[in-house]
């Protein structure tokens, strides 16, 4: 039976964690290792500055007080003897769309299993009533996980919408939209009067086209869009070596 690791950012009591847990209990051996605690926006942080704690609950579940790729790496890499065959963040509460994937723990987490060498998906629900939506997407791209051939150092990002599953519309391939720039951070005082500053929400939507995972959440479909790790933007190359041709 197919070996499965399961993680998230919104920590190891999350009703997202539990809801992915069970929708796919039946299909495989599954292992939970996520943070004792929510860890979203995290990104792909590493914890470089002390051990970690690997703690058993009673459920089965393991937690770290980490971060979500600290998670992976532990359950990948060397905790246990047998490695995963594949690793499942999720399912977040809230969607990871556009430029949300730089920030999310939950796409870093999947992110992670893939740079240590495991097929990775990062399952988000745009929204916060409808998981067990979520966990059926999850498991019909389980059972078929074993037909899908990626490059190297990619993953897919799956957004469902927050809908019962007799309205979702069907699935479609997308690619990231982006947002504008977020709004100016929220100034407020602690009780001693000392400003302090709340990170602000998103911005808008600026590229929300037709093929864009936006789009297909705002229609009522599944978006899976796969992502890479390599980051150089290929096109800009000649742009660059020529600027720097011109003053060196």
């Amino acid at each position: 039976m197919r070996r499965l690791l399961l993680s998230n950012d919104d920590g190891v009591h999350a009703p997202g964690l539990r809801a992915l847990y069970e929708a796919l209990e039946p299909h495989a051996r599954l292992r939970v290792v996520a943070p004792d605690r929510d860890r979203s926006g995290a990104s792909n942080s590493l914890t470089l500055n002390r051990p970690l704690a690997l703690t058993a609950l009673d459920n089965g579940f393991h937690c770290v007080d980490g971060t979500p790729a600290d998670c992976v790496y532990l359950g990948v890499n060397g905790v246990w003897d047998e490695r995963p065959d594949l690793v499942i963040s999720g399912i977040n509460h809230g969607g990871n769309l556009g430029d949300d994937v730089l920030y999310s723990g939950t796409v870093a987490a999947a992110m992670e299993g893939r740079n240590l060498g495991m097929p990775a998906i990062a399952m988000s629900l745009v929204g916060s009533r409808h998981f067990d939506t979520a966990g059926r997407v999850a498991a019909s791209l389980v059972g078929a996980a074993d037909q899908l051939s990626l490059p190297p150092r990619s993953l897919l990002n799956v957004n469902v919408p927050d809908l019962p599953w007799e309205e979702i519309q069907g699935f479609r391939v997308t690619r990231m939209g982006y947002r504008g720039p977020a709004a100016r951070p929220m100034e407020v005082r602690d009780p001693r009067g000392r400003l302090r500053y709340w990170i602000a929400a998103v911005g808008e939507n600026a590229d929300d086209g037709p093929d864009t995972d936006f789009a297909a959440i705002e229609a009522g479909f599944v978006s899976i869009t796969p992502l890479q790790t390599d980051l150089t933007q290929r096109a800009a190359i000649a742009d660059v070596q020529g600027w720097l041709d011109a003053f060196t």
